[in-house]
């Protein structure tokens, strides 16, 4: 079942244009991660987050991507991650023009 993962955290920046030239290789790589299908990206520079709303071909992959990403944010010296799973109802969100 499709799955939708939502994260968010801290972010100082870069935001717009420029976060956009700095994420863009990482953008790359994300778009090749295994059951991956897309992203949204998310930046608020006003409250400093960022983050994306993804979806996944399932659970599995959703899970392992997070545990992935949750590392890597940390490396980059994020100290914390929130990260929610959903199912995807297709059925509704075909209603309502979702892009499953």
């Amino acid at each position: 079942m499709k799955t939708l993962l939502q994260v968010d955290f801290a972010f100082p920046g870069p935001f717009g244009r420029d976060m956009t030239n700095a994420m863009k290789e990482l953008a790359e790589s994300i778009a090749q991660e295994p059951g991956f299908i897309w992203k949204v990206w998310t930046e608020n520079p006003d409250t400093k987050e960022a983050g994306g709303i993804y979806l996944f071909e399932d659970e599995a992959s959703a899970r392992a991507y997070l545990e992935k990403h949750t590392a890597r944010l940390k490396g980059f010296g994020i100290p914390e991650v929130n990260g929610k799973l959903f199912r995807v109802n297709e059925a509704l969100s075909a209603i309502d023009n979702g892009p499953v």
